[in-house]
């Protein structure tokens, strides 16, 4: 599936009635269906308007506008942060990036029908406020975009990076120094993946032929059972991981971890999950990276720990303000490696992300014909 849609509105075109399910194409096609009725009435010709918000992330505006250059019915806008609040009521569209959308900023959205994040994140989204103003919100899954598979990338670029001492090497080469400093191997390492789920999957099977022991936590196991759906995929994960556990096993799993890699999503109960008891609990020197979010970790808890050598290292794509600081303290420490939220940022990810986008754009209802004849879906309009 290409979207999945975060809450359920009570729009008549709309054809979804649970939260967090898979969007059908019928409620997609009578959600821009809608969309089209009115620009019609109101502009005499279809003319949906698209808003991404903000400068950061500027591959995904680009590749969107790329990948929809052809179809003229569709305008694809990027507003500084500040212009948004004043120009939102005139978008159907909004690609939210990482500007935050509050319930104030949601009201003025008059016409706006879909909310959506190039992504997975939508901690920025007031969903509840969205859903009182009849708007839906999305995001693009990270299994199927290529995002889970250039996040795990980018884990394994930081744990590396931290076993051989990034930092210390580029100072070697400054000072003309050979043989020095004295690095480490991942092989024999034990992992801990904290939040087993599409990132944390990509992220074992590329680091399992590394010759490591994998630790991972997930809410939620699948189990195995005969002629079951769910059996190949319990299986997969069964072959990936030596030692599963729950969200209870987080500490006991840090005492004897070598590295813990953060993969959760960011919500009221995984926020600021690593923090001062996290990392008492750690084994001393243990090697930390985030590609998740910047809030999983509490501040002053990660700086003490690298001051005090509890944290042997740290590697981190997220920040807890965006963009970070420069100056700020924590990055004078010659064992942290921080990089501008680009995890899920390559070539690959992005433009696949674009091209669900687009086809998830251009759903009017005088061209969903074509899409479906493009997408070779096995069933006619008179179906839907």
């Amino acid at each position: 599936m290409f979207c999945r849609f975060y809450n359920s509105v009570n729009l008549k075109a709309v054809g979804r009635q649970s939260v967090c399910n898979y969007t059908s194409l019928k409620g997609l096609s009578g959600l821009f269906w809608d969309i089209s009725k009115r620009n019609m009435s109101e502009d005499s010709k279809i003319n949906t308007r698209i808003l991404f918000c903000g400068p950061h992330f500027a591959a995904s505006n680009n590749y969107t506008k790329e990948y929809l250059q052809n179809y003229t019915s569709i305008q694809v806008d990027d507003l500084p942060f500040d212009s948004v609040p004043n120009l939102i009521g005139n978008y159907d569209i909004c690609v939210v990036k990482s500007m935050r959308l509050n319930s104030d900023l949601i009201a003025r959205a008059t016409r706006m029908k879909l909310i959506m994040q190039y992504g997975v994140g939508l901690e920025g989204v007031d969903i509840a406020a969205a859903t009182n103003h009849g708007i839906k919100v999305a995001r693009i899954p990270s299994g199927k975009s290529g995002n889970a598979a250039s996040c795990a990338e980018m884990a394994i670029y930081f744990m590396l990076g931290l076993l051989r001492k990034q930092n210390e090497m580029q100072i070697a080469v400054r000072q003309k120094k050979l043989g020095e400093p004295v690095g480490d191997t991942l092989q024999g390492k034990t992992v801990f993946i904290l939040g087993f789920g599409n990132i944390g999957i990509q992220l074992a099977k590329r680091i399992r032929p590394f010759g490591v022991k994998i630790l991972a936590t997930k809410r939620t196991w699948p189990s195995f059972l005969p002629n079951n759906s769910n059996s190949t995929e319990a299986n997969s994960q069964n072959d990936l991981v030596d030692e599963k556990g729950s969200h209870e096993d987080i500490y006991e799993f840090a005492k004897i971890s070598d590295i813990i890699v953060c993969c959760l999503s960011m919500n009221s109960e995984t926020a600021g999950v690593i923090n001062n008891k996290f990392i008492s609990s750690m084994r001393k020197g243990c090697l930390l990276v985030n590609i998740a979010r910047g809030g999983l970790m509490d501040y002053e808890a990660v700086y003490n720990g690298l001051k005090s050598g509890d944290v042997g290292g740290l590697g981190t794509d997220v920040t807890w303000t965006e963009p970070f600081d420069p100056d700020d303290p924590i990055l004078k420490f010659p064992n942290v490696i921080l990089t501008p939220h680009v995890a899920g940022v390559t070539e690959q990810s992005y433009r696949a992300m674009a091209k669900r986008r687009r086809v998830l754009l251009i759903i009017t209802w005088v061209n969903f014909k074509r899409w479906l004849v493009m997408l070779r879906f096995n069933f006619s309009l008179e179906n839907l």
